[in-house]
């Protein structure tokens, strides 16, 4: 018998296991996070003593005589000011990380009471954030130690919620303080754990496989096989991803699932999947587009090995370019990249009446319940979604993952199911950003003017369709810039492989073609004589200007503003690197596209209704403000519910950059006929039970519509980005000036900005995502992610354009993708302007980052 002092009081134990697992498990002290399971992130940080310890890796018996803290144990004074200021700050997104960056604060605070920016940076280095870009979290912990040593009283409540003013963000306070739940922390009566086997080679035959010793184990509960799923087919929009490789059938990717176990103890599960006795013929693996599309390459989907193609041609660019002073012709290539969210994936599924109830952490409850519905041949009513906190997700979590299996299982046993992806499982098995493979022909005349451009983008869609058609189209259609030239030529591919799965990534394929496009751009400046900013100002798309897509730039556009803020910075050092970038903010293209928010007066108070998943980015915060905008309503009382298929509205999933700008927008068309209610008069107690509805339904052109000028997209956000380094090569500072249309909340625009940064930096130096014959070689610890002492200081500059604003949203535009789309060009400027090395690979070589 063990005895641990946590948070003041003795506890006993038995088994020896994980300081984490014990407190998780058996404490039910969920604030410290199981995020990599290999005391590699931070958050499962804990104070031992005052001193800082990762509980994931240690065991709890090393702790004897200690006395171990969680932020539940913090002093109510201490959690009142930590969640008082970080979210003030505007440290909080996903806030999966944020209770380790709690107990990092603590532990330096208690030491020094008036720690320097560059102290807290170390203390927070063992903790990683892939949100906010650390520079939130520093602030917060300045103010914190502040409020401590003055012991300064928290401010009362914000009364106004309106747009364009820092307000704390709704979620923040159970984030800090740990007591918002992730699908993780759910623990529910009889629950069972289920883990699928995965396949061990890319490519291979399944020739048999025996479940006998397995179904031997004694906490073995049941092993599935693809003969026990209804349907076998998953896909966010092609149905082409197994849910389980049945015998006789060939594997896609490594991690495709052969067979799913349930135990009884969660612990179990290896040794029973360990158990299973699979016969396998290896095949040899089609690891690259170009073997792909060999003609003897082996057929990987039925119906070939091409996703999808998409050609863009506008004008002739051929004629253009051959009548055009200067061409510039490079061939460039991106990495497949993951995206390292705090959370790993977690479901939970169990009984509902007739049907299921499946808690998830994915980016739309909807898209989940069709096809959890679809493979289990049922009704999609009998299956109720519901989102709790997500941890982050970039994309990364559109795909089924783990919560079709969870759902498989728990229809089977008739009993609770959940399925947690490991932090290396998650590494291996879900989507990644898509390698690509591009050359870019770009054209100016003698004034550097831009004439012309063609490209020809080759995309690694992995084994299974999942997003890969909609990231071609997005790559080809912004490959051209925010510029106004109208000559394109753009071929695209999307080809299957057996490598890792190229799903929805933050930038959605824009961030590999701007890389190429901004970087040609470079070296025509050269050739014209003219800077790179200069190139960029004389050929910037200005309202009522043409893109190259043809769309005709509304009068909200702010590119050229956007430069002119970074001009003289850029002007003013010798290692600056410069680069614009656009991006589109919903779906666009003529693709259906909803935005729904139902407002219900419920007990005296709004509650806001809508599936649109936050993962960080705060689209519950933007529904409030939005609400506040229009009503006047005091924020306290509005609550804003979790996405449920049951209670929410349809509002699509949270991708393109299109929640604030659609969904917000159908939030103020429903707050907009509440107000008409409390401008009669009328009291929330006399509104009490009345629902009022909101829709937008933005009207787009398909890709190659006939018209002269088609509207591809509602809305265009603009940005431009200046990376500077010191003299020893690194980097030194970032500014950003990015055309947001109105800022709903400060805290948050400057937030999702300063995080997409970091992240974009990490993609142009650090990160790597390196498969060989079909397999991964990573580790979380080898990812290359930025921590707070490789952050530099970023300076975001919010640029609205002197024309009228859209009609929708007050002016709100999507941020969540642009703020990384011009890092990696303007890094590698800046990096061919210190040695000048002309760089057309990701991740930058011969770096201060990368010797």
């Amino acid at each position: 018998m063990y005895c641990l002092n946590v948070n003041n009081q003795d506890v006993f134990f038995e088994k020896d296991k994980s300081l984490l697992a014990l407190l998780r498990d058996d404490l039910r002290l969920t604030s410290a996070k199981d995020g990599c399971g290999a005391g590699a992130c931070g958050a499962c940080s804990v104070l031992a003593d005052g001193r800082k310890v990762l509980a994931c890796a240690q065991k709890a018996s090393k702790f004897l005589g200690k006395r171990i803290l969680t932020v539940e144990g913090l002093q109510e004074r201490e959690k009142e000011v930590y969640a008082h200021c970080f979210a003030e700050a505007g440290a909080v997104q996903c806030g999966f990380c944020i209770p380790g960056m709690v107990i990092a604060a603590k532990a330096l605070l208690d030491k020094n009471a008036a720690p320097a920016r560059s102290e807290v940076k170390a203390a927070i280095r063992g903790n990683i954030c892939r949100c906010t870009g650390y520079q939130k979290i520093e602030d917060a912990i300045l103010l914190a130690a502040d409020f401590f040593r003055r012991s300064a009283p928290i401010p009362p409540s914000e009364r106004d919620g309106s747009l364009n003013r820092r307000f704390k963000r709704v979620d923040a306070r159970e984030k800090v303080l740990g007591i918002g739940l992730f699908a993780d922390d759910l623990k529910l009566d009889g629950m069972l754990h289920a883990k699928a086997l995965r396949s061990k080679y890319p490519r291979a035959r399944v020739d048999s496989i025996d479940l006998s010793k397995a179904l031997a184990h004694p906490d073995c509960v049941k092993i599935l096989t693809a003969k026990d799923v209804p349907f076998n087919k998953v896909g966010h929009i092609v149905p082409d991803w197994d849910v389980m490789i049945d015998e006789g059938s060939c594997t896609r990717y490594i991690g495709d699932a052969l067979a799913l176990a349930c135990s009884t103890a969660q612990e179990s599960l290896d040794d029973i999947l360990g158990l299973i006795e699979v016969g396998y013929t290896e095949l040899p693996p089609v690891t690259s587009p170009a073997d792909s599309l060999k003609a003897d390459a082996p057929l990987i989907h039925s119906r070939g090995n091409v996703l999808s193609k998409e050609y863009l041609k506008r004008g002739d660019a051929d004629a253009a370019i051959r009548n055009s002073k200067h061409v510039v012709t490079n061939k460039y290539r991106t990495p497949f990249n993951d995206h390292a969210f705090m959370e790993p994936e977690c479901a939970v599924a169990l009984p509902e009446g007739d049907g299921l109830l499946v808690y998830t952490g994915g980016q739309s409850v909807y898209d989940e319940q069709r096809e959890i519905a679809e493979m289990l041949g049922i009704p999609q009513e009998k299956v109720h979604c519901h989102s709790m906190l997500v941890g982050g997700g970039f994309g990364g979590k559109e795909d089924m993952s783990v919560q079709h299996h969870a759902a498989l299982m728990a229809w089977h046993v008739k009993a609770p199911v959940k399925v947690k992806f490991s932090r290396q499982e998650s590494l291996l098995y879900h989507t990644k950003r898509h390698a690509m493979d591009m050359e870019f022909t770009t054209a100016c005349d003698e004034n550097g003017m831009l004439t012309a451009m063609k490209a020809v983008i080759i995309a690694d869609t992995g084994a299974y369709a999942s997003l890969g058609g909609p990231v071609l189209q997005r790559a080809c259609t912004h490959a051209a810039g925010p510029y106004n030239y109208q000559n394109i030529d753009i071929l695209g591919m999307a080809v299957y492989t057996n490598n890792v799965v190229g799903g929805a990534y933050r930038g959605f394929g824009v961030t590999q073609s701007c890389f190429a496009t901004e970087s040609n751009l470079n070296l025509l400046a050269e050739m014209a004589g003219i800077s790179a900013w200069e190139i960029r100002y004389r050929n910037a798309i200005r309202p009522g200007q043409e893109l190259p897509n043809g769309q005709i730039a509304t009068s909200d556009c702010a590119m050229a503003e956007c430069l002119e803020e970074v001009r003289k910075v850029f002007e003013d050092n010798k290692y600056a690197g410069i680069a614009c970038g656009y991006k589109n903010s919903g779906k666009g293209i003529g693709i259906k596209d909803a935005g729904r928010v139902k407002i219900s007066v419920e007990g005296g108070k709004l509650r806001i209704r809508t599936s649109a998943a936050c993962m960080g980015q705060g689209i519950a915060t933007v529904c409030t403000q939005m609400v506040c905008q229009e009503t006047g309503v005091d924020p306290c009382l509005i609550f804003h519910e979790r996405p449920d298929t049951l209670r929410t509205p349809d509002s699509g999933t949270s991708t393109a950059s299109r929640q604030t700008l659609i969904t917000g927008e159908a939030a103020r068309r429903a707050a907009s006929l509440l107000s008409e209610k409390l401008r009669q008069g009328l009291t929330l107690a006399e509104l009490e039970g009345q629902e009022f509805y909101g829709e937008m339904i933005p009207i787009t052109d398909p890709m190659g519509s006939s018209k002269p000028n088609p509207v591809s997209h509602v809305s265009y956000s603009y940005a431009a980005q200046v990376v500077l380094l010191d003299d020893s090569g690194k980097v030194e500072k970032v500014i950003a000036a990015y055309d947001v249309g109105t800022p709903v909340n400060i805290q948050s625009v400057e937030g999702q900005i300063e995080g997409g940064i970091i992240m974009g930096l990490g993609f142009a130096l650090t990160e790597d995502y390196p498969v060989k014959g079909g397999y991964p070689q990573v580790q979380y610890k080898t990812l290359g992610l930025l921590r707070s002492t490789d952050a530099p200081p970023m300076k975001v500059i919010l640029v609205q354009a002197p024309g009228e604003k859209l009609p929708f949203a007050f002016g709100a535009k999507g941020v969540g993708e642009l703020c990384l789309i011009p890092t990696s060009p303007a890094i590698a400027h800046a990096y061919y302007r210190y040695d000048g090395k002309f760089r057309t690979r990701l991740p930058l070589a011969g770096t201060y980052y990368k010797k």
